[in-house]
């Protein structure tokens, strides 16, 4: 598996196809976060940006390797591992974005509230801004692997449904990434710091059973 998940790394990498993305998060960012504004609102920026950016990396990831490629890939590991290591490392190169994110963004904002009458400790805001940003992470990837091949393999169709799907993923009650996203924000007109580990291990579960739901399914349709 390592040698699978380094394959689809570098391809990924040298490919560039990773550029756009990366330059929406940027923008993202220069758009939605400013210097002196309130850490945890930034935070929630950030995170919330993270979501779309990684279902667009995600779906980059599995769908670059040629279809000759793809199946001597197959052949030499089997499809369940290869498309697995190609999942991985699309999301391993969204969360390096994340961490660096979510670093400058707690690095450059306010440590107090909203209403800049309570202070707020920059290092566990900090943490619960990350681990929100895992939570969309993983609801990213999520949606990128619903997205994508072996599920859809029309790419205008795809494209739209992924954006689609981020979008619902944002605003809709019950989502991992809504519910972590909220507490930022809500955490920040009190200067109260919630930290999402309950929508994170529920970003975590629905990831996995996602994974593993395209993963056989790649078996059976190729």
């Amino acid at each position: 598996m390592t040698a699978l998940f380094r394959y689809h790394a570098a391809m990924l990498l040298r490919s560039q196809r990773w550029l756009p993305p990366v330059l929406l998060y940027g923008i993202f960012l220069a758009v939605g976060v400013r210097g002196g504004e309130p850490v945890l609102d930034s935070l929630g920026v950030a995170a919330a940006a993270l979501l779309p950016v990684t279902a667009w990396l995600v779906r980059i990831g599995v769908t670059q390797e040629p279809d000759a490629a793809r199946a001597v890939t197959a052949a030499a590991s089997g499809m369940p591992r290869a498309h697995l290591a190609a999942l991985l490392a699309a999301t391993a190169c969204a969360g390096a974005l994340g961490v660096v994110g979510t670093v400058v963004v707690t690095a450059v904002s306010d440590p107090q509230s909203a209403d800049h009458l309570v202070d707020v400790a920059p290092l566990p805001a900090g943490t619960a801004g990350l681990l929100a940003a895992f939570a969309c992470l993983l609801t990213g990837a999520t949606v990128g692997a619903l997205c994508s091949r072996p599920l859809l393999r029309g790419r205008g169709w795809s494209l739209a449904l992924t954006a689609l799907l981020a979008l619902l993923a944002l605003v809709t009650t019950g989502s991992p990434a809504k519910a972590a996203v909220s507490g930022l924000v809500t955490g920040s007109r009190t200067g109260a710091i919630t930290v999402p580990g309950l929508p994170l291990a529920a970003a975590v579960l629905v990831a996995v059973v996602a994974a593993g739901a395209v993963c056989v399914l790649g078996t059976r349709r190729g």
